[in-house]
């Protein structure tokens, strides 16, 4: 990275390996990572099969999950050239908060089940690098716990239709200090994951001779995120997907936990009424959907197929992100699904996101080196971020529009 880069996107690092392994480990397990797909490759063979497949697989054939992937290939950048980059900064403005990049890590569910701790080390990794965090309900990391960790972390609900509880969980969200609340609202009921029948996952768990035979022939995660997550907080539950209630999760009651069908707009906007901070729905395909939203008092919207888990044979955000960027008013729009490159990123800022929520390879670079993984999987993609835009003639994210692609 040039010089003139390092001044523009400075990324403060608490300690440069801060995970629990040693250093030296750490260095050469991180050297053969060159993007972010690699953490992927590399962590593999690392986890039980039931536990990556868990993490990597989408919906039936995965029809949508491939597409994620191809899609970025439909545009192509026109550069422009004697611009004078030196300048250059990748920093962007959320919310009235400057962050350092323009992604954020994605709120994934059971995240500490597949590296030790995870919610918390990337928490970590994301407030000394400057980037948003967000929390999914689906996590076994209290979220009071979390805002400890980042202050400035975001939280994402999947919400039960009660009103009483609607109101409830606005009261503990916000009592814990979080400033954005953001809803899950493509997920009416669980989808066809076949990929997690055929490795062994089920949620709620169900122990069997395979599962645990998976887990022994893994030994390195059994000791050092399945027992010593045990250890630390007894049998993991699912802790923030209610007011109260923490079932674990060998729980029967987790049958229900992602899928409401009764929930409607009346709900969304019932929680706008009780929620003072940001609101932003994650989940948005259409642009009749984005249209509503804004006229619901909505701040703000995720355009995502949930990263090709929900509906398969769904389109990318990419083929919809312009339209529905026409309908959002003041909202700001956030884009997920398939993110991987810097390149991936700066499209999807010339289609009309202002952000790009990325989820599997943090999880990935947490399982695979704790927080110094994650803080490597940030430094690789916010570098890609400021050579691309210096190659193609920008020196501010502002200044990505439609006019860069063809």
């Amino acid at each position: 990275m040039p010089a003139d880069a390092a001044t523009a996107n400075p990324l403060t690092h608490r300690s440069e390996f801060a995970s629990g392994l040693r250093p030296r480990r750490h260095r050469h397990l991180l050297r053969h990572v060159l993007n972010l797909e690699d953490f992927e490759r590399m962590v593999e063979h690392r986890l039980p099969r039931a536990v990556f497949g868990y993490v990597s697989g989408g919906a039936e054939a995965g029809v949508t999950y491939q597409h994620n992937r191809e899609v970025f290939a439909q545009w192509r950048f026109i550069t422009r050239i004697l611009r004078d980059v030196s300048r250059r900064s990748t920093a962007t403005t959320l919310f009235g908060r400057t962050y350092a990049a323009p992604f954020a890590i994605a709120p994934m569910g059971a995240s500490a089940v597949v590296g030790y701790d995870a919610d918390n080390r990337m928490a970590r990794a994301a407030m000394d690098a400057n980037i948003p965090f967000i929390l999914s309900a689906n996590s076994i990391t209290p979220l009071e716990e979390l805002a400890q960790t980042n202050p400035h972390a975001w939280f994402a609900a999947y919400q039960k239709p009660a009103a009483e509880n609607i109101q409830a969980m606005c009261e503990r969200v916000a009592a814990a200090g979080y400033d954005v609340f953001m809803l899950t609202v493509d997920v009416p009921v669980g989808s066809n994951r076949e990929n997690n029948i055929r490795t062994g996952y089920t949620m709620p768990l169900r122990p069997t001779p395979r599962l645990a035979l998976d887990g022994l022939s893994h030994p390195r995660w059994l000791a050092g995120t399945g027992l010593r997550t045990v250890l630390k907080r007894g049998v993991p539950a699912i802790s923030n997907i209610d007011p109260t209630q923490r079932p674990t999760i060998f729980s029967r009651t987790l049958g229900g936990v992602t899928g409401h069908a009764a929930f409607a707009w009346e709900q969304a906007e019932l929680i706008r009424r009780h929620w003072k901070g940001r609101f932003v729905l994650k989940g948005i395909l259409s642009k009749e959907d984005a249209r509503i939203a804004r006229e619901s008092g909505v701040d703000g919207i995720v355009v995502s197929n949930h990263g090709g888990r929900q509906l398969d044979g769904s389109v990318s955000p990419m083929d919809v992100l312009s339209e529905i960027r026409a309908e959002t008013g003041d909202m700001t729009v956030f884009a997920d699904s398939g993110f991987r490159r810097g390149t991936d990123v700066l499209k999807a800022l010339a289609l009309g996101a202002h952000c790009v929520l990325i989820g599997r390879p943090f999880l990935f670079a947490a399982a695979l080196a704790g927080e110094a993984g994650v803080e490597h999987a940030i430094k690789l993609l916010s570098r890609e971020i400021d050579t691309d835009m210096a190659l193609l003639g920008v020196s501010a994210v502002d200044q990505v529009d439609a006019s860069v692609l063809r």
